[in-house]
């Protein structure tokens, strides 16, 4: 995996301007309905995504940059932030009922994708989002960045589908794909 912590330390400083209230909400809300105790954000960076999550959830975030990491550990105290990789993910198995990313899978090599997928899969004991920027078939969005189609790339898995669509542009403007799994 090619990670470059100068990159991440610069995105990690702009996060707060990404703050999606909407997003975080319907994050909480969804975990909520799904009667889901425990969640984990992979790639969580700040931790602007698990910001509305209360203390009646057993809430970690996991994520490779340090810096991010001390950012988001000053403002929510109530989060078991760990620095790891989507690889070798620091979980029991199938011990969190929602797991999830947002934009991240975008940012990975398929050879990481395909280890953090089984890696996701592993620790997930209920359910599994992905919202991550779609094409059908995956192309080069730019240096950094790939458009997936995370329903293939879930297809070998003991999942049922239940959402695969695009988020509506008043909860995440950039209309990434929703996908929702249900381990089985």
């Amino acid at each position: 995996m090619n990670y470059n912590e100068e990159f991440w330390d610069k995105y990690a400083d702009e996060n707060e301007e990404k703050y999606n209230e909407e997003f975080a909400n319907f994050t909480k809300d969804l975990a909520t309905s799904l009667r889901c105790t425990s969640v984990l954000e992979i790639g969580c960076g700040t931790g602007i995504d698990l910001r509305m999550f209360s203390e009646s959830f057993q809430i970690y975030g996991v994520d490779l940059n340090g810096h991010a990491l001390d950012i988001a550990k000053k403002k929510l105290s109530v989060v078991n932030f760990k620095k790891a990789s989507i690889t070798e993910l620091p979980f029991g198995d199938s011990s969190i009922d929602f797991v999830f990313t947002h934009g991240l899978m975008n940012y990975l090599d398929d050879i990481t994708l395909e280890k953090g997928i089984s890696e996701m899969y592993r620790v997930a004991g209920k359910y599994i989002m992905n919202c991550e920027k779609f094409e059908e078939t995956e192309k080069q969005i730019d240096k950094n960045q790939k458009f997936r189609n995370m329903q293939n790339r879930w297809q070998n898995y003991n999942v049922r589908f239940v959402s695969n669509v695009n988020m509506h542009e008043d909860i995440e403007p950039d209309k990434p794909r929703f996908t929702l799994l249900k381990k089985v």
